[in-house]
């Protein structure tokens, strides 16, 4: 533990970090200006989103899951692009309840639970609940399919993202290169932790998860 703590700690962690994501991030940008300027401008959001927090990860699952250049789609592309959907609204609230909990107001571990988790579940809550509604689903039908589909993957992803963080980070300042790196490091274990809970969600049709990518017809090139 006290050695992942020095490389968390090191300055040169988050420069090496921004060095990985910014190339990744530049490289998405062009691909979905493109060769997917095709899909939904949520969809693009998402996956700019997901390089933000995981870098190379991030990029590595857009490839192989979110690009119109897929061979075909299966339940491992669907539920890959379905957690990244969520990932995508749970990690503002997360980066917003954690800088302000935690950094801003220097609250105690349970408060920044709380607030953390209730922030990054209204978060992912409402990236349901909008595109829902734009599909024509009435507010209360799409309250309640949105409840089901994505409270099992918001409970895990948060409760692994945050209990990671406040472990990691300790009582490290927003000054601190420890405070920004374990942020940076819980928010992709949250991902990785929900991607099974969104196979088991798809795979036994509590959620449908995202559109195959080369069957949208959202031509905004």
């Amino acid at each position: 533990m006290e050695r992942i703590a020095n490389f968390l700690s090191d300055p040169f962690t988050l420069i090496a970090w921004a060095a990985l994501m910014l190339p990744c991030l530049i490289w998405v940008i062009y691909d979905l200006r493109t060769r997917n300027a095709h899909l939904m401008p949520l969809m693009k959001v998402v996956w700019a989103l997901t390089i933000v927090y995981s870098g190379p990860l991030g990029l590595a699952v857009y490839y192989l899951t979110g690009r119109k250049e897929i061979a075909r789609d299966t339940l491992w592309r669907r539920s890959f692009r379905s957690v990244a959907h969520c990932y995508s609204g749970c990690g503002m609230g997360e980066i917003a309840g954690i800088t302000i909990a935690a950094g801003v107001l220097a609250l105690s571990n349970y408060w920044v639970a709380g607030i953390t988790f209730c922030l990054a579940y209204m978060a992912g809550y409402a990236l349901t609940v909008g595109p829902l509604m734009q599909e024509g689903v009435s507010f209360k039908t799409a309250l309640w399919d949105a409840f089901l589909a994505e409270t099992p993957s918001i409970a895990v992803m948060e409760i692994v993202a945050i209990g990671a963080d406040l472990y990691l980070a300790g009582s490290a300042t927003m000054a601190e290169p420890l405070f920004w790196s374990s942020l940076i490091t819980s928010l992709t274990l949250g991902l990785l932790a929900a991607y099974p809970v969104n196979v088991l969600l798809i795979h036994y049709g509590v959620k449908e998860g995202m559109m195959d990518p080369r069957n949208t017809e959202h031509d905004h090139g």
